[in-house]
């Protein structure tokens, strides 16, 4: 069964996210996605709230920027949700903004070095391990968790480029692809990780989450429109959908066709009515995605 989902824009106000983390657990949505974007809201701040205010919603964070975080704090972050909300919380960790992390001091020289010594650490860590490390980013000594996880956690990596993509099929247990991915991008990233994980004699489960820019209501064409041109993404073929649920519905078929395992619904940004799209997706998607 493909999962589904929806996000939570940052563009809203915080505290608009109780009422939409109720609307997507009343209406039975199986997850909801927050977003930390510079220099908006933070992720795990409004993970745990969004936990704490539902029993049963799975919650993501796609993504925190490795950048910004010391591995010891992002895996104590992590375990603690996990502990507090077992097999709840989705972690996704990537490069982050490049011009963001510029303006905190924080842009890192080498990305992709960062985050594969930031997933290594990582995992380690949440693992139980006691981990003592020296590369170029990371650095521990003797560190573990005294409360780890008391199960399995795993972490996904946020990624666009190949070689981002390589990396998270050996390092991660999944990778989350923004929604400027198409059919097409998803199909070529599913293959590229594929490729990497037989390489490296990687087998099981991996988690391949994709968003996808959706609109309905009257003006959904028009909002979707805008929302591409502004991202100068217009001319991207079979990117986004504006229509009903068969429509929605369709666009998040192929995107499972092409190999995404979930589908994340992200609103456009002049959305008008977020809790009723949490709805949408759960109660008029979900029934026609097998």
């Amino acid at each position: 069964m493909t999962g589904l989902g929806a996000v939570f824009r940052p563009q809203l106000p915080p505290e608009r996210l109780r009422e939409v983390a109720r609307a997507a657990e009343e209406s039975g949505l199986e997850e909801l996605w927050l977003w930390e974007d510079c220099f908006l809201e933070g992720g795990v701040s409004t993970a745990a709230a969004a936990l704490a205010w539902t029993e049963r919603l799975r919650v993501g964070i796609g993504l925190l920027p490795v950048p910004l975080r010391n591995v010891a704090v992002t895996a104590m972050e992590a375990a603690s949700l996990e502990r507090m909300f077992p097999g709840r919380a989705v972690l996704t960790v990537g490069h982050g903004v490049q011009d963001w992390m510029g303006q905190v001091g924080a842009r890192a020289a080498s990305p992709l070095t960062l985050l594969g010594e930031h997933l290594d650490a990582l995992r380690a860590l949440l693992r139980g391990e006691r981990v003592s490390v020296s590369g170029r980013y990371v650095r521990l000594d003797d560190v573990a968790l005294d409360w780890p996880p008391e199960r399995p956690l795993g972490v996904l990596a946020g990624a666009t480029g190949p070689r981002t993509l390589r990396l998270a099929g050996q390092k991660a247990d999944g990778v989350l692809l923004t929604a400027s991915t198409p059919p097409d991008g998803v199909r070529q990233a599913r293959r590229i990780i594929d490729e990497a994980r037989r390489e490296a004699g990687l087998g099981g489960p991996y988690r391949l989450v994709v968003n996808l820019l959706a609109a309905t209501g009257p003006d959904a064409a028009a909002r979707l429109r805008a929302e591409l041109v502004a991202e100068g993404l217009e001319s991207v073929p079979d990117l986004g959908i504006a229509g009903d649920a068969a429509a929605v519905a369709a666009a998040v078929r192929r995107l499972a066709e092409a190999g995404a395992d979930t589908v994340v619904l992200q609103p456009t940004g002049g959305e008008p009515d977020p809790e009723g799209f949490v709805r949408f997706a759960a109660r008029e998607v979900r029934p026609l995605v097998p």
